[in-house]
């Protein structure tokens, strides 16, 4: 099998996007999940640079990474300035890395415009500073980045190319062409890739894709397939403006679609769970579109799709999905099919069949309550419990009585609204009053007091999400919306849903349903 070196630089060029702000213990956590998934080179940022980096730098030395090798980063020495003297270079030393990525102008207007020196200067600056490390031991993993590379290629061949040779000439091993506006497309890509191969046989030729026009991945694919075997890119293609080329979606790419190696075979069934993993690093939603990895990827929702996925897993997959370490998922909703719906039913009641007056029952009154504005997808406890009522296997836990909140200002001591609440079990009348963070949290904190002296288990429960939709915005303030709730304990997490106008009542929906859904697990 053909191989593909890939380098990571979420830590450098990732970090660089906005909204993304890596603590150090940040760093080293997604150093150590890119090596479980064994990413050769991880490009870990510029010594120097800041206190946060020099103390990655020094804490990450000591790393037993099992696949990964750390790669220091850096510029070219300074214009009209030796080597020796440059503190750049002597940091790319000190940051004492198995590897070093050097990065050089290759397009004129740069080196005119922004450098502000000679386009001879220039290829001296590159051929010194490459040089410099290959004499001191860097020159088996020196990395040239040849920025705007595509640009300056199409400005000026010749000197494109000779910025290349200059950092080969100087000790550079592998030359990394960058699409640093992101603006080329995947036919130009792959024409000048193949040409830059060609005049450098024998060399290794990597890719550096930015996503401004949102080719990214496919510019990297194009550019591996003219022969490029080195690819940088961001796991989940963080980076500055648009973002980079995302890995998730390149490595899956290149070794189950293209027959190269980029990880350890084994490996890649870790890929959703390290997509997720960093994503929770970083503090960001990982998008449920993302292919491969993200939520939605084997999610099925049109009865058609369902239903042929039920007869054979590759109408609607283009892959395994436990292929990436992702899963199939069937979505409830008004256009779901009966069969895939039965399906989804028979998780938790096996017996239910697909031609029965019951799967009549449980499709009408789903499609009516979607029409009133539910939305089960996303709450799947709520969906359970819907079905359990229609067949008449539900047994509430609690009823109540009523509800009174106040909600005022100024605020006690930070607190806005206070909730008293009247229930009734098993005959037996409880009521608790408590004060929260608005009328919701108040109203959560008294029924959850109150029913604990009937089910003390319910002491575990909280609320970890709560979410608002409003359903018809032309009616203003008297508008419906949507409420999900999503409650978790020490073992599961689970999600339910209310609709109403009030939305203290749609509220009121999902949190009994949150409480119902567990107490019921549990019978």
């Amino acid at each position: 099998m053909k191989s593909v070196e890939i380098l990571d630089t979420t830590l450098r060029d990732g970090a660089q996007g906005a909204g993304i702000s890596f603590s150090v213990d940040d760093r080293l956590r997604i150093a150590e999940a890119l090596d479980r998934l064994g990413i050769p080179l991880i490009e870990a940022g510029s010594l120097g640079f800041n206190p946060r980096n020099d103390e990655f730098f020094d804490r990450g030395s000591r790393l037993r990474l099992k696949h990964a090798k750390l790669c220091a980063f850096g510029a070219t020495r300074r214009k009209n300035q030796t080597v020796d003297a440059d503190q750049n270079l002597q940091n790319l030393l000190k940051a004492n890395t198995p590897a070093v990525s050097v990065f050089g102008k290759a397009w004129g207007l740069h080196v005119e415009k922004v450098l502000g020196t000679t386009m001879d200067e220039n290829l001296s600056m590159i051929y010194d500073s490459c040089a410099f490390l290959a004499r001191r031991g860097k020159s088996k993993r020196a990395i040239f980045d040849a920025e705007h590379f595509f640009e300056g290629y199409l400005a000026d061949r010749d000197y494109a190319l000779a910025v290349l040779e200059a950092a080969k000439s100087g000790g550079a091993d592998t030359l990394v062409l960058c699409d640093t506006n992101g603006g080329t497309m995947p036919s130009c890509i792959s024409r000048i890739v193949e040409d830059v191969c060609k005049k450098f046989p024998g060399v290794r030729v990597g890719i550096h894709c930015h996503n401004d026009s949102g080719t990214a991945v496919a510019n990297t694919l194009m550019a591996v397939e003219a022969g490029a075997t080195h690819v940088q890119g961001t796991f989940l293609g963080f980076g500055e403006r648009c973002g980079n080329a995302c890995l998730a979606s390149v490595i899956p790419n290149l070794q189950l679609k293209s027959g190269y190696n980029c990880i350890p075979g084994g490996n890649l069934p870790l890929l959703t769970s390290v997509a997720r993993e960093i994503a929770e690093i970083a503090n960001v939603t990982l998008p449920d579109s993302e292919p491969y990895v993200g939520g939605s990827a084997f999610t099925h929702k049109a009865g058609m799709h369902c239903d042929g996925m039920l007869k054979t897993d590759r109408s609607f997959e283009h892959i395994p999905p436990e292929a990436v370490g992702n899963e199939r998922r069937f979505l409830i909703s008004e256009i779901t099919g009966r069969t895939a719906l039965i399906e989804k039913v028979r998780s938790f009641l096996p017996n239910i069949d697909k031609d029965s007056k019951e799967a009549k029952l449980i499709i009408d009154r789903l499609k009516q309550m979607e029409y009133e504005g539910y939305q089960f997808e996303a709450a799947q406890a709520s969906f359970e419990l819907v079905v359990r009522r229609e067949l008449g296997r539900f047994a509430p836990s609690f009823r109540l009585v009523s509800y009174r909140i106040v909600d005022a200002l100024p605020f006690e001591d930070g607190l806005s609204a206070s909730a008293t609440i009247k229930i009734r079990v098993d005959g037996t009348q409880q009521e608790a009053s408590c004060r929260g963070n608005g009328p919701v949290n108040a109203l959560d904190l008294a029924l959850r007091q109150a029913l604990s002296v009937f089910y003390p288990q319910i002491r575990d429960m909280r609320l970890v999400d709560y979410k608002v939709r409003v359903i018809t915005p032309k009616a203003a303030t008297a508008a419906m919306v949507r409420v999900l709730i999503t409650s978790a304990d020490h073992e599961r997490t689970w999600t339910t849903v209310g609709v109403c106008e009030d939305i203290i009542k749609a509220s009121w929906i999902a949190l009994v349903d949150s409480i119902e859904y567990i107490l019921n697990k549990e019978l």
